[in-house]
């Protein structure tokens, strides 16, 4: 049963005063599209009769199979507490629907849900995720543009006057727990301009929905502070880039089945196979999590992005880094996952990788617990230890060839988002860039 019946939304949407409803999804490149509804129209959106045209949205259809359907998930109900009193504006996050009535299978939520579903012929009943997104704070011009220039010079946990992006991080905080978020933590990130804010762990589909619900206020709230909010992976030259870890974790009822106690460093073995088999996919998987051509400039050495594929409980170079918490905090932190990536499919290629790792019973190599940038490439083969890809090409080339990422997001999004990315690519190969010029145009 969930939170909420249709008798309870209708009875919220009296209380509330709600004039508006945005019925929202995500497209296949992560960006938030909705359809904004009369109150009027509640019953319809409610019987899932909200209609649109799949066809104008990227990777959806084709224009003779455009009709789909939107049918709200009722627990995504929530009131905007900025629009109170002005026109009250509430959400619903949508499965997309074929007219036939069946799930569409270029919707990324839907798809993630089909994922799950593997997980739990396997004897699990969910995959919990604790996501940790950063993004820059830059100020906005007279004409409500975005510039380069920051509005602060603080760095890592800095507080006032350092850190004049305080006020709108606290903001940010105070409508997300309005919204019912429970912030763990918010500080300032290393980066000058860059911040954190992280919330308490949730169920795969509920913690992606919260991600893409966290990126519409934070941009929202910074807007009102005269500064524009961006999730762009390196914005800035020469600095830290924006991540976003995902702490994952598998459960059986109550039970964290990454846990034991019994083990060495308390990871039980399906942690290590789950890991083992992430580990082995991830680079098939990382055009996915680093969706990006700006991705690749983060996944660099010397800004602590991790870069190469290793694995360790203590330091924080590589690729997946085992927190300290043991019990029910047990987790698997995935460090490579950037802001950028759609969080639904993010989350079913890391968990399809996981799950494939612990049906084939693969071991993960052993752990790296030196800092990997100050090794050079002998010492790192020596190790084992591989590169992430180097750009956006190279993990296409890599997606093509990994199986379990490709049946991951299933033909219909594979198809898409290789189509959409290859463009892309090719865009940027094909352009000049000021870079260029700078060095060649005197020089030749």
């Amino acid at each position: 049963m969930g939170k909420f019946t249709k008798e309870d939304i209708k009875k919220l949407v009296l209380e509330k005063e709600v004039k508006f409803i945005r019925l929202q999804f995500t497209d296949i490149l992560g960006t938030i599209k909705n359809v904004e509804i009369p109150v009027s129209q509640l019953d319809k959106a409610l019987d899932n009769k909200m209609m649109f045209d799949g066809s104008s949205i990227e990777g959806f259809v084709r224009i003779e199979e455009s009709d789909m359907y939107l049918y709200p998930d009722l627990d995504t109900f929530i009131v905007f507490p900025w629009t109170n009193g002005k026109g009250t504006v509430c959400r619903f996050i949508c499965d997309v629907y074929k007219a036939d009535g069946t799930p569409f299978a270029g919707d990324p939520r839907n798809n993630l849900k089909r994922v799950l579903k593997h997980m739990e012929k396997m004897g699990f009943t969910s995959f919990n995720l604790g996501p940790e997104p950063e993004f820059f704070l830059f100020k906005l011009d007279d004409r409500g543009e975005p510039t380069l220039e920051l509005n602060d010079h603080g760095g890592y946990f800095d507080l006032a006057p350092t850190d004049l992006g305080e006020n709108c991080r606290r903001d940010i905080v105070l409508e997300l727990e309005e919204m019912g978020f429970e912030i763990e933590a918010s500080h300032h990130e290393v980066a000058p301009g860059q911040h954190e804010i992280d919330f308490k762990y949730a169920d795969a589909i509920t913690a992606c929905d919260n991600i893409q619900t966290f990126k519409l206020v934070v941009k929202t709230i910074a807007r009102k502070h005269g500064l524009h909010a961006t999730f762009m992976p390196k914005p800035l030259y020469g600095v830290n880039g924006s991540g976003m870890h995902c702490n994952v974790s598998l459960f059986n009822g109550k039970e964290n089945v990454f846990y034991d106690e019994s083990a060495e460093i308390g990871l039980s073995k399906t942690a290590m196979q789950f890991m083992a088999g992430v580990l082995k996919h991830v680079q098939g998987f990382t055009a996915i999590t680093n969706p990006t051509v700006n991705s690749y400039k983060r996944l660099v050495p010397g800004y602590e992005a991790p870069c190469y594929v290793a694995w360790s409980g203590q330091n924080r170079s590589p690729l997946i880094r085992i927190p300290a918490s043991r019990g029910l905090s047990t987790r698997v932190e995935v460090r490579s996952v950037d802001p950028a990536a759609n969080p639904y499919l993010a989350m079913a290629v890391i968990l399809e990788s996981g799950l494939v790792g612990i049906e084939q019973q693969l071991t993960p190599p052993a752990a790296v617990d030196r800092n990997i940038y100050v090794m050079d490439a002998k010492e790192r083969a020596e190790h084992g230890i591989t590169n992430l890809p180097a750009n956006l090409d190279d993990a296409l080339i890599a997606l093509a060839n990994d199986e379990v990422a490709k049946e991951a997001l299933g033909e219909h999004i594979y198809a898409n988002f290789m189509e959409a990315k290859e463009i892309e690519f090719d865009m940027f190969r094909t352009q000049v860039h000021p870079w260029e010029r700078e060095q060649y145009l005197k020089m030749y």
